[in-house]
């Protein structure tokens, strides 16, 4: 039997993309025609933004930003916009998960995790509504006696480049538009060229919910030249990514010009620290597991893709996770038995296959997977959840970002090795820590370079802050933290006596 998701599209009644510029839907001179990462159909297709398109729009958003209604309207007014479109996400949340499903393959039966969640994005959205009138500025007294008050205030950084990626587009949309809506900005939000077609639909829903046009500008289009554009456009004035580190140096190099400000988060090879006194090493072992394998496939920054497991009970780890990776199915994303995605192309595929094939070199031990699924899967990028055991932090499987379902599980002996073994990478994003000792969970957690750990769990909500040390980025997203990033922070100095001068 071939699989096939066509049926789905005609359903929910799939149109071809094109550009939001200043309010109106624009045509462009090249399309991308987008091929579905489960069966290799083509699905549609979308505009590809030109240079050319890509200042229309950045001029749109400069223009709704230094004459429009957005940055100065009341906070009340913005409140309103932004918990109307919270609603319409929840009304329309079959309708956009269907549409995640034809862009990357995420099954619906995982609509409700966080990265795949729209309802997590109208949480987010709602969140950050609530930050708009009470985030402000301070007023100090004078220093040393004088006769000047100061007063700082926060003002909108004014236009966002938001450019996402494809492997959690709900999310990632709101973990970005959110808080630069809710500070006045205004934003030309690219989605990856892999998962355009429910974005285009979210900024749709942001129309409808009552914000005035330019306030938010869809350019699509891959990273050259559409993203290469956007990045050195001069009246940018911040750039929100998510994505690669290659893409996230370029960034930092294109921004350098014109100082633009930059948030950046860029993957990681998030540790799972798993010691003997854990409440529960086969939750630990599922937990892990889970995020490597269900729903995304393993193709999420924050997957704990390298366990860390006291020697004494690497066994029973190991075990229950692949008790776990046999359990998982593959299919089509529209069927709720299905349980995992593909892979979203064949580049990433072979990318993945080269990394199990390195490990394997390098000596670490297959415990399950490795290979690509064929039979009626035989047409889709799915590949077999991997577990490698008895691997050594030095081995480029421990090292480097798979961004596919593979677990590598590196043994340690102490305490002070497992944090040294933690701590030797490059990135920094997310850790775990499972222990039933709360002395050493704290003591563990403190001494970790990642931007969040999770306790015997990892859970990660719309008000807490979210990014990474070291080449996991810079700036965080979630909270108040967020908002501020969409900011400037502004002094007046104001004279204390009767005159003015």
């Amino acid at each position: 039997m071939t699989l096939t998701v066509q049926p789905h599209r005609e359903t929910l009644g799939l149109k071809d993309g094109r550009l939001l510029i200043g309010g109106e839907l624009r045509e462009a001179d090249e399309t991308w025609t987008h091929h579905h990462p489960a069966t290799g159909e083509e699905i549609g297709s979308f505009a590809v933004a030109s240079d050319k398109d890509v200042d229309a729009a950045v001029r749109a958003a400069r223009k709704a930003f230094d004459e429009g209604p957005w940055p100065r309207a009341r906070a009340g007014e913005r409140v309103k916009v932004l918990r109307r479109y919270a609603d319409l996400l929840r009304e329309h949340a079959d309708e956009l998960k269907g549409l995640q499903a034809l862009d990357n393959g995420v099954p619906l039966s995982f609509g409700q995790i966080y990265a795949t969640s729209v309802g997590i994005a109208a949480d987010i959205f709602d969140h950050h509504a609530g930050w708009i009138d009470k985030v402000g500025g301070q007023t100090l007294p004078p220093y040393q006696g004088g006769d000047h008050l100061a007063m700082t205030f926060r003002e909108p950084v004014g236009v966002v480049a938001a450019i996402l990626p494809w492997n959690a587009p709900f999310v990632l949309f709101a973990q970005k538009l959110a808080p630069a809506l809710a500070a006045g900005c205004t934003v030309v939000v690219k989605p990856s060229e892999f998962a355009s077609f429910c974005v285009i639909r979210m900024v749709e829903l942001l129309l409808e919910a009552g914000l005035p046009e330019g306030a938010v500008n869809l350019v699509t289009g891959p990273g050259n030249p559409t993203g290469e554009a956007l990045i050195t456009h001069p009246l940018v004035d911040k750039i929100s990514f998510t994505g690669s580190r290659g893409v996230g140096r370029r960034i930092i190099g294109a921004s350098a010009g014109t100082m633009k400000r930059v948030s950046l988060e860029l993957g990681g090879k998030s540790p799972a620290i798993v010691f003997a006194d854990a409440p529960n090493v086969g939750l630990a072992a599922m937990t892990c597991m889970g995020m490597v394998t269900m729903g995304l496939s393993g193709q999420a920054c924050v997957a704990h893709t390298r366990a860390l497991v006291a020697r004494e009970v690497q066994d029973e780890f190991v075990a229950t996770a692949q008790m776990l990776a046999g359990a998982v199915t593959f299919g089509d994303p529209f069927d709720p038995g299905v349980l995992a995605s593909p892979l979203i192309n064949q580049r990433q595929l072979d990318r993945v296959l080269g990394y199990i094939e390195r490990g394997q070199e390098d000596g670490a031990r297959l415990v399950t997977g490795g290979t690509r699924l064929d039979g009626d899967l035989a047409s889709g990028n799915f590949v077999a959840p991997t577990i490698f055991a008895d691997a050594t932090n030095d081995m480029t499987i421990a090292r480097e970002e798979i961004f596919g379902p593979v677990l590598t599980v590196v043994p340690f002996d102490s305490e002070e090795e497992a944090v040294r073994l933690a701590n030797d990478t490059e990135y920094g994003l997310g850790a775990g820590v499972y222990t039933n000792d709360v002395r050493r969970a704290f003591r563990v957690s403190k001494a970790l370079r990642v931007g969040m750990v999770g306790v015997n769990g990892f859970q990660l909500e719309p008000h807490v802050p979210f990014g990474g040390y070291k080449q996991s980025g810079l700036g965080r997203e979630g909270g108040q933290s967020a908002y501020e990033a969409y900011t400037e922070l502004k002094t007046v100095m104001m004279p204390l006596t009767d005159e003015m001068m």
